[in-house]
């Protein structure tokens, strides 16, 4: 699979169910690539943030059919990731603002 180190982590997902997870357990939650394994995302995580990677759990949800009035769709399939850092690791997203 061809998917460099910056498409595998879509985004960092910051909500206040995630900061309490990063606080208590020293997890980060991260929405990754629909294609992306375990170990591609342990790999990214390290070698874009420098940080060390204990565990990873990822999660898939599929899309919802939608419709407004007559017309029908689908919101797309996602994946995210739950990383636990190593003790004393920590990324910090908003460092220059």
């Amino acid at each position: 699979m061809g998917l460099h180190l910056t498409q595998i982590l879509v985004k960092p997902l910051i909500t206040e169910k995630n900061n309490l997870a990063r606080e208590a357990r020293n997890e980060v939650v991260f929405e990754v690539h629909r294609d992306a394994n375990k170990p591609m995302i342990v790999n990214a995580v390290q070698e874009l943030f420098g940080v060390k990677v204990e565990d990873v759990h990822t999660i898939a949800h599929k899309g919802k059919v939608r419709r407004v009035g007559k017309f029908s769709g689908f919101r797309a399939d996602s994946k995210k990731a739950v990383v636990k850092l190593a003790a004393g690791e920590s990324i910090d997203f908003f460092k220059g603002v």
